[in-house]
């Protein structure tokens, strides 16, 4: 069985964007609309790993310039205030799965997160990590579980989805992966146990 785990709401706790929009003094909606301004989405182009982060906040600056009271970014605020935290119960339920099973991490990321989970070692609780900025996909496209299923050779009957996100949980069941939202480690557990 190939069990496939978001990071963020999961394994770690998720990044709140809360403090980016404080510090830009703008609004989460009015922070998207600049970030899709143009029919250029620099988040979706961000977050599939085809533009850096120091890019995303040069296009940035630049479409706010025009934007009365915005805020420019001086350096890269995802990094700045990135202080993920560990969901303990969770690491251990993955533990236990890898003796037995192929556990993997399938999450959405962008450059200054994916470098700063790398540093903390959070991906090495996984036997492989498919993150959206280094595969050019993000979830809930299920073109991104199909990679997954293709690169680990496992028919999606035969694999199993977890995300703190509905529409994610969405994508993978549409595939015909077994698909759980994820409310807590305890859960989980009890959602799986069918299929260990």
């Amino acid at each position: 069985m190939l069990f496939i785990f978001d990071m963020g709401g999961v394994v770690t706790n998720t990044f709140k964007m809360d403090s980016i929009y404080n510090k830009l003094n703008i609004s989460k909606s009015d922070f998207m609309n600049i970030c899709k301004s143009n029919n250029n989405d620099i988040w979706h182009k961000l977050e599939t790993g085809f533009i850096s982060s120091n890019e995303f906040w040069d296009e940035y600056n630049n479409r706010i310039k025009s934007i009365p009271d915005a805020v420019s970014a001086q350096t890269d605020l995802f990094r700045l205030f990135f202080h993920p935290t560990e969901n303990i119960k969770t690491i251990e339920l993955i533990k236990g799965l890898k003796a037995k099973h192929r556990v993997v991490c399938g999450t959405n990321t962008i450059q200054s997160h994916w470098e700063n989970h790398m540093e903390r070692g959070d991906y090495s609780y996984f036997h492989q990590t498919y993150a959206s900025n280094k595969i050019g996909c993000a979830k809930p496209d299920p073109h991104f579980f199909e990679l997954i299923l293709e690169a680990e050779e496992f028919l999606p009957e035969n694999a199993f989805f977890t995300d703190d996100k509905a529409e994610n949980v969405a994508a993978a069941a549409s595939l015909g992966i077994h698909a759980e939202l994820f409310t807590s480690a305890e859960e989980l557990t009890k959602k799986w146990e069918r299929y260990c």
